[in-house]
């Protein structure tokens, strides 16, 4: 039965995921946050794979090797910016989730590090983010079985502490 559990720390160094997922912007190319965090950590080859992408919609996610970092792949899933919520914000990023553990089963990985995708510069409410980061990567790890667990990592500890309130709900 797959799982999640929660780490408070750095994502680029975890070393025991198959995959990493990148809180990534529409361009692909990098940013900051976590997205330049990963970007830097992989090295410049990461950028060569992604400019190949073509980019990706919010809601979506697209799959690259991993450069430098610890892992064989980066995913790249784009969030929704926060707009209030009246713009299928929940649905966007239930669907990064999703789709992020779907291409995660489909390369064979069976344990995927994962962000607090859209809780930081896009603005999205931290407690509505984790609780549909939870219920989202519940819901895909029942219909990817392949995908053994999911470990968020979370960078602060109020981001921690949000989603193990979400965890425990």
């Amino acid at each position: 039965m797959a799982r999640i559990t929660l780490h408070l720390g750095d994502i680029t160094t975890d070393s025991d995921a198959d995959a990493i997922v990148n809180a990534a912007n529409t361009s692909l190319l990098g940013g900051g946050g976590v997205d330049g965090a990963i970007h830097r950590a992989a090295g410049p080859g990461l950028l060569v794979q992604c400019r190949e992408l073509g980019g990706c919609e919010p809601g979506d996610a697209k799959i690259t090797g991993a450069g430098r970092l610890p892992m064989r792949h980066v995913i790249h899933a784009v969030g929704p910016i926060w707009r209030g919520g009246g713009e299928h914000e929940p649905e966007l990023l239930a669907s990064c989730y999703h789709r992020a553990i779907q291409l995660a089963e489909q390369h064979d990985c069976a344990s995927v590090a994962l962000p607090a995708i859209s809780a930081g510069v896009y603005g999205y409410p931290l407690a509505q983010a984790a609780t549909v980061a939870i219920s989202a990567t519940n819901a895909a790890l029942e219909q990817h079985p392949g995908v053994e667990e999911a470990r968020f990592w979370l960078f602060a500890r109020p981001a921690f502490d949000a989603f193990e309130r979400a965890l425990g709900d």
